[in-house]
């Protein structure tokens, strides 16, 4: 994979030394705006990447570049995406991977036709955490309750309350506490259970923006509730009730840093399955296996998932 980096912010910054420390993965341009070039030289020098650049379209017409990696504010993310597969090329794009499900199904459409890898990053699919707790979800029997809290006060929150809007509170921009910290915890119960029977997102609405909320989906035979808070903090931890025993995560459902399981009658075991590496180490993993070994099928269920969580967000934001 050769890859090209849009952005030079937070998330960009963080994954770059993750992305130098795997194997198949050759780092070939990055992307800024005019006014953040030195920040993208000075990233380049420092990871040895070919080309920075603040002009796409020559990013896009580099031949050592076969794949995009969307890194840039949530708004951007469907134009971004769109033109780099008009391109030729596959897109891995960071989440929310639009803030439309229709601007998905569009990609969706062009990634196909075009016969690219479209791929949305989201740590949580692809660590050991999670997939021990896919496996053990029938030791808990019938499951019952699910809760999901992923709240932290934002650094941001107070500029925002003094009328300061950071692209994180800017309702024009994609942002809010549902795309923002609760859309992990829609990742996390989407992979485990698959899409609900109703949505409904119970918002508390500053400014024109979801600044925290909890998101109820009703699976029928148990019910779910996924809350997301920028502007209040509490205890991050999410849980599986089911009526032999229960599951917990123990900090965000990004990082699934920690587990407890407690079976009925026996003693609480607390377990970390993940592997030693940053968050964000398998799932590039798995996206460099699946473009290298042309895993198609791989491909589209990591697809399928990301259309039903998109299909989610789209139900929550009309019942805001």
């Amino acid at each position: 994979m050769k890859l090209a980096l849009l952005g030079t912010g937070m998330i960009v910054t963080e994954v770059l030394p993750v992305l130098q420390e795997i194997d198949g993965i050759e780092l070939a341009a990055i992307l800024s705006t005019p006014r953040s070039i030195e920040k993208a030289q000075y990233l380049a020098e420092q990871y040895q990447i070919p080309q920075a650049n603040s002009n796409y379209e020559d990013i896009l017409a580099n031949p050592q570049v076969d794949t995009i990696y969307v890194g840039t504010p949530n708004h951007t993310h469907y134009t971004y995406a769109k033109q780099a597969l008009l391109a030729g090329k596959h897109v891995i794009c960071e989440k929310p991977f639009t803030l439309l499900a229709s601007e998905l199904e569009d990609l969706v459409s062009i990634a196909s036709e075009k016969k690219l890898f479209l791929l949305e990053a989201i740590t949580n699919q692809y660590l050991g955490n999670f997939h021990f707790i896919k496996e053990n979800l029938p030791k808990l029997g019938e499951i019952k309750i699910v809760s999901c809290n992923y709240s932290q006060y934002s650094s941001r929150y107070d500029a925002f309350k003094r009328g300061e809007i950071a692209p994180a509170f800017n309702p024009d921009m994609g942002g809010g506490a549902l795309r923002d910290l609760n859309i992990y915890n829609i990742h996390l119960v989407v992979g485990l259970f698959g899409q609900p029977k109703t949505v409904q997102y119970l918002a508390n609405i500053e400014r024109g923006i979801d600044t925290s909320g909890m998101l109820v989906m009703d699976y029928g035979q148990f019910k779910c509730v996924c809350i997301g808070a920028k502007d209040c903090g509490a205890e991050i931890k999410s849980t599986i009730q089911g009526n032999k025993g229960s599951i917990s995560i123990l900090g965000s459902t990004g990082g699934m840093p920690a587990i407890n399981i407690s079976l009925n009658g026996q003693e609480s075991q607390n377990l970390d399955l993940n592997r030693p590496f940053h968050r964000m180490h398998d799932e590039f993993v798995a996206f460099e296996e699946m473009i290298s070994q042309k895993d198609y099928a791989r491909a589209h269920e990591a697809l399928d998932h990301s259309r039903a969580v998109m299909q989610i967000l789209d139900q929550a934001v009309r019942s805001m």
